[in-house]
């Protein structure tokens, strides 16, 4: 049974996800997420998929979705961060489909500086769930790993409130990430701070 046996080319929501990764770990391989800056990096990602047969997290993280809408248009309020993600996500909507792999449509790394350009995601979200009964994207990053860890789940749980009527899937970063990410910086960071402990994710699952 292959992977188009249980769920369907294009961008998949909801249960189909769900469908995907268990399908994906019983199996045991990994799906490749691909940051996008461009509709012809969607297209070779696409592509890459399609030759492999594979499916394929796309992603848009907030510099790449502000590239996404062009150079010429203010960041201003995430403005430009909010039109690329969604104009990359009707594209790849448009043409996922037609290259016949299952498609996750994510949002990458959202600090809390960022929160903005999710707010600006999800309102489109809810506007394409009420129009077509599933949301734009397949899921959303928050990322409030530099807060404390009261506010990031506090916060984090909010949002969470707001995704799951549409079965939209939130992916939640808990500790801290290493290297740098949309000027979120913790590349001096002690290498055992970067693994989680058990007791921290027992608290989110609280």
């Amino acid at each position: 049974m292959g992977v188009l046996d249980i769920v369907s080319a294009g961008v998949i929501t909801g249960d189909s996800v769900k469908k995907l990764f268990d399908y994906a770990q019983e199996h045991k391989f990994a799906i490749p997420a691909i940051n996008c800056t461009s509709s012809s990096t969607v297209n070779a990602a696409l592509e890459a998929a399609r030759d492999q047969k594979t499916p394929l997290i796309i992603q848009f993280s907030n510099g790449g979705a502000a590239f996404y809408a062009g150079k010429g248009i203010d960041n201003k309020n995430q403005q430009a961060s909010i039109l690329g993600s969604i104009a990359g996500a009707y594209h790849v909507r448009a043409v996922a489909k037609h290259y016949g792999v299952p498609v996750v449509l994510h949002s990458d790394h959202c600090a809390r500086e960022l929160l903005p350009w999710l707010d600006g995601m999800l309102a489109a979200d809810e506007a394409y769930f009420k129009e077509h009964g599933e949301p734009l994207f397949s899921s959303h990053m928050i990322d409030l790993s530099a807060d404390p860890k009261e506010e990031n789940i506090r916060i984090t749980k909010e949002y969470f409130e707001r995704c799951a009527p549409m079965k939209l899937w939130l992916e939640m970063e808990i500790g801290i990430t290493g290297g740098e990410e949309d000027g979120v910086n913790n590349e001096s960071a002690d290498k055992d701070m970067l693994y989680t402990p058990s007791e921290d994710v027992y608290e989110v699952y609280q």
